[in-house]
C-alpha cells in the first residue's frame, strides 16, 4: 500500500465519529500513551491497538509521559490539550458534552497526528528542502539563490533544515515554534537591533528550548506594554483566544497559539494586580463565546493549507512555519 493510501487509512479510521462501530471501543488515550512510550524505549512494534480493557496498567502512566489539561469551563461545551513529549499540542475537534468525551477526542486527534508523522514522506529530505526553499521565495518575493547565504533570512531558514535532515516534521516544528514565539514578542528584533549574528540567535535558542523562564520574560514585556498602552493586553488576547480556537477546530498543531493565549494571559493576570479593575472592564478573563463558533466559518478562511479530510495531519507544517516571514529573521 503506497504512503499516501496508508495516510488515508488511518486519516479515515480515526476520524470516524464514536458512536460508529469501529474505534468506539478503542481506548484511544491509552493507546497515544502506549505509541509514545514505544517509541521512547525503542522502535514501534506491531500498529497501535487496543481496548478498554487493555488500558488499565497504561492509565497510571500516562500523566508521566503525555500531557492533558483541560481549559476552565462552567460547562459544556469541554475542551482538552494534549501535550506530547517533543512539545507538540493537539486539541479536542468535537464539540464535547463531557470532559472525559473532549478528553479522547484530543488523544484521537494527537494519536493520528503522531502516526502520520511516522511516514516517511514525513520527514525533512533533500528534496523537501529544495521545495520548501523554493516556496519560500516565491511566498516573500526573494532570490533563491540568497538561500547559500547564511546571513540572508532565506539562508537562515535553508540552515535550519538542513539541521533537521532525516527528522520528522512535528519535530522540526517544535523548533519553529520557539521562533515563532520570539518573533511575535519582538524578542527577535530587539537582538538584531544589538547586533546578534542570526546563527548565534539559533544555536542558543535551539539549545534551550522553550522554559518557564522565557514564559515570564515574555509575559513581563507585554506587561511593559500594557503599561504604554492600556488595553493592548486584552485585545490581543482576544485575537490569540479565537486563533486557537479555529486552529483546534482544524485539527493541526496547537503549541504556538496555545503558548500565545498562556503568555499573554499570564501578562494579562500580572496587570490586574497592579492596576484597579477598572481599566479592564471591557476584558473578560475567558471567552467561552468563543466555543460556540459555527464550523462553517472554518471553511471560509483563505489559507494555503487543506482543511480536508477533518483532521489535518500536519501535512503543510512547513507552511504554516513560513508564513511568518522565516520567524521573524529578515
Amino acid at each position: 500500500m503506497s504512503e499516501v493510501k496508508v495516510e488515508e487509512s488511518i486519516m479515515s479510521y480515526l476520524s470516524q465519529s464514536e458512536t460508529d462501530a469501529g474505534p468506539k471501543d478503542l481506548n484511544v488515550v491509552a493507546i497515544l500513551h502506549n505509541f509514545w512510550e514505544q517509541k521512547q524505549t525503542g522502535p514501534l512494534s506491531g500498529s497501535a491497538s487496543g481496548s478498554e480493557g487493555s488500558g488499565g496498567n497504561a492509565a497510571g502512566q500516562v500523566e508521566s509521559l503525555l500531557l492533558y489539561e483541560s481549559a476552565p469551563s462552567p460547562g459544556p461545551p469541554y475542551v482538552c490539550y494534549v501535550t506530547l513529549p517533543g512539545g507538540s499540542c493537539f486539541g479536542n475537534y468535537k464539540v464535547c458534552d463531557t470532559q472525559a468525551e473532549a478528553r479522547r477526542d484530543a488523544a484521537r486527534v494527537a494519536l493520528m497526528n503522531s502516526l502520520v508523522n511516522e511516514l516517511p514522506c514525513r520527514r525533512i529530505s533533500p528534496q523537501f528542502i529544495t521545495q520548501s526553499l523554493q516556496q519560500a521565495a516565491r511566498d516573500s518575493a526573494v532570490c533563491l539563490e540568497d538561500a547559500c547565504d547564511s546571513s540572508t533570512s532565506i539562508g537562515t531558514y535553508s540552515l535550519l533544515l538542513n539541521s533537521y535532515i532525516g527528522r520528522t516534521m512535528l519535530e522540526f516544528q517544535e523548533m519553529m515554534t520557539i521562533f515563532q514565539l520570539l518573533h511575535w514578542n519582538g524578542t527577535l528584533k530587539a537582538l538584531r537591533e544589538r547586533q546578534c549574528s542570526r546563527q548565534s540567535v539559533i544555536a542558543y535558542y535551539s539549545q534551550r528550548g522553550l522554559d518557564e523562564y522565557m514564559r515570564s520574560s515574555m509575559a513581563l514585556d507585554w506587561l511593559g506594554r500594557e503599561q504604554r498602552s492600556p488595553g493592548i493586553l486584552g485585545m490581543e488576547l482576544q485575537v490569540a483566544q479565537r486563533e486557537l480556537v479555529l486552529a483546534r477546530r482544524r485539527g493541526i498543531e496547537l503549541r504556538f497559539n496555545k503558548e500565545k493565549t498562556e503568555i499573554l494571559s499570564l501578562a494579562l493576570s500580572q496587570a490586574y494586580i497592579h492596576h484597579t479593575p477598572e481599566i479592564f472592564k471591557e476584558v473578560p478573563a475567558r471567552t467561552y463565546n468563543q466555543e460556540q463558533l459555527p464550523l462553517h466559518t472554518l471553511y471560509s478562511q483563505d489559507t494555503d493549507d487543506e482543511i480536508t479530510p477533518k483532521f489535518s495531519p500536519s501535512p503543510t507544517l512547513h507552511k504554516n512555519t513560513m508564513q511568518t516571514d522565516f520567524c521573524g529573521f529578515k
